[in-house]
């Protein structure tokens, strides 16, 4: 596919997810767009967070995903491709230090480099695409101080880049993922998924509800749940827990 046919720079837009989910309800969708914003005024984070980003200094991305070949129950096969690809192009830049924090954030060493959202669009119970929200900190230097631990390439690396031409490349590794949905090569995307898990056979805080616990990672499973070992074996869906850092 050819990465400037579907590839499109915005200059200014209150978020990709919103700019990307219009074309889908407009009926314009194609499998495999993509559009990258210089400015994102209003971007989206996990469980209605917002995605604060300065002007042309990070990637906000969002792709259009075709999806009727996957069932509803496969959306985290999805989720774990897409963060598969992310990790893949920050190993590039920052050398093997990268993992994915369940479900989908994406760190270096003990900080948040960037994160990814999904959204889902139905006709009745069949899933016909995903907008994929990727962002990823590139040149920012300085952050918001509501932010507990964030981290940009050029923080690690100390050297300035092309955001676009970076997008491009993220787009290109998020669609060579892509192919892999019809194969469906789902144990070996978990095992891989599992590989990279952040804190993996580790201790860490959590909270449910009001309650902090200490826990170890053990793994991910195929349907996207947290599973942790300490007095008891437990297991956690998405949104279910908070992680404490």
């Amino acid at each position: 596919m050819a990465t400037d046919a579907f590839f499109k720079i915005l200059d200014s837009v209150d978020s990709t997810n919103n700019y990307a989910m219009a074309k889908v309800r407009a009926g314009m969708a194609k499998h495999g767009m993509a559009f990258a914003a210089i400015e994102q005024t209003d971007g989206k984070g996990q469980r209605g967070k917002s995605w604060q980003t300065q002007p042309g200094q990070n990637i906000a991305m969002s792709l259009i995903l075709k999806t009727d070949k996957l069932r509803v129950d496969e959306q985290f096969y999805l989720s774990m491709l897409v963060a598969l690809a992310a990790n893949d192009f920050l190993n590039k830049y920052l050398s093997k230090e990268t993992f994915i924090k369940w479900p989908n954030d994406l760190y270096w060493r003990d900080r948040k480099a960037g994160g990814v959202l999904i959204e889902t669009v139905f006709k009745g119970t069949a899933w016909k695409w995903a907008v994929v929200g990727i962002g990823i900190n590139v040149n920012q230097t300085r952050f918001h101080k509501s932010l507990p631990n964030p981290v940009s390439i050029k923080q690690v690396t100390h050297q300035t880049y092309d955001v676009m031409e970076l997008a491009k490349q993220l787009y290109e590794l998020v669609m060579k993922r892509m192919d892999l949905l019809a194969a469906k090569s789902t144990d070996k995307t978990i095992k891989e998924y599992n590989r990279h898990l952040y804190k993996l056979n580790q201790k860490v805080k959590l909270k449910k509800a009001s309650a902090v616990f200490e826990t170890t990672i053990k793994h991910v499973s195929l349907q996207g749940q947290l599973h942790t070992m300490d007095a008891m074996e437990r297991q956690f869906d998405f949104g279910e827990v908070e992680w404490v850092l």
